[in-house]
């Protein structure tokens, strides 16, 4: 089952205007936050843009479909209480400083993280690594920020938009320690297998952007894509298996299990994880 399903775009507001607490003091103090870190605040009634690289980049098959769903209000509230501070949007037009983002912790790149319950235990669980979340979702967005800020998980960002873009236009060499890719939509259709995200060209692209030794950890529980991914990353030159007979990897402890999973599991799928290395 996977975690993020194909979904059409509602039409309605993704972020109600005027959530509880929030009065037009409070949303200046956001917007001058936000200014002040090079950072977009979304407009009163709009959440951050589904595509904030616009229009300077080519227009290509995307591995996600925004979700523009409506979010409660305590998410809304989250959003704009943390945003200018624990969220960015990827645009595409500046390299970002992780050193400065995360205070020098060893950063993990998370790409889609749901609802963003497995990624607070993880950083619950291990507070001396930052992890920057991507996602798409913007009552995930929220309720990821509400988390960390209920639980005071200092070292979680949250960034909007493509992952392609953030890692080809916005990290640098050797920026990251790891690399996080848990349930990506399987697009199981055989004419949407262009669609899905662990390709030869995104290991090629994420590979510089890791350090060496840097682990690329994913998991699925769709098995014709855990057969490709295999596949893919074993074909690939710039990583190794971590397990040293080859194939799929026991479950590590800090990948909680997640209801999604659970889900699964109970209708009797079976998960797969993959932890490769890079050269």
């Amino acid at each position: 089952m996977s975690e993020q399903p194909e979904m059409t775009p509602p039409t309605a507001p993704a972020v109600p205007a005027g959530p509880t607490g929030t009065t037009p003091a409070d949303r200046a103090l956001a917007e001058q936050r936000a200014a002040r870190l090079g950072s977009r605040m979304f407009a009163p009634g709009e959440g951050p843009s589904p595509d904030p690289a616009g229009s300077h980049f080519e227009r290509r098959i995307r591995s996600f479909q925004p979700r523009r769903s409506r979010v409660t209000a305590g998410q809304a509230e989250a959003m704009l209480k943390r945003w200018p501070d624990w969220g960015l949007d990827i645009d595409g037009m500046r390299l970002l400083d992780l050193d400065e983002m995360f205070g020098g912790l060893p950063v993990v790149l998370e790409i889609g993280f749901g609802m963003g319950e497995a990624t607070a235990q993880m950083a619950a669980a291990d507070p001396g690594t930052g992890i920057l979340a991507v996602d798409v979702h913007t009552p995930g967005q929220g309720n990821l920020l509400g988390l960390a800020d209920r639980n005071g998980l200092e070292n979680v960002r949250v960034a909007n938009g493509d992952a392609v873009i953030l890692l080809r236009e916005m990290l640098k060499p050797e920026s990251l320690d790891g690399c996080r890719v848990y349930f990506p939509d399987p697009w199981p259709k055989k004419r949407h297998h262009k669609r899905r995200l662990i390709q030869p060209d995104f290991l090629t692209l994420l590979a510089p952007r890791l350090k060496p030794g840097g682990v690329l950890h994913c998991a699925t529980d769709w098995e014709p894509y855990a057969e490709q991914m295999l596949e893919v990353l074993e074909a690939h030159p710039d990583f190794e298996n971590t397990q040293a007979d080859g194939g799929y990897a026991p479950r590590p402890g800090h990948r909680p299990l997640t209801r999604f999973e659970g889900q699964g599991l109970d209708k009797g799928h079976v998960v797969h994880d993959l932890l490769f290395r890079r050269r």
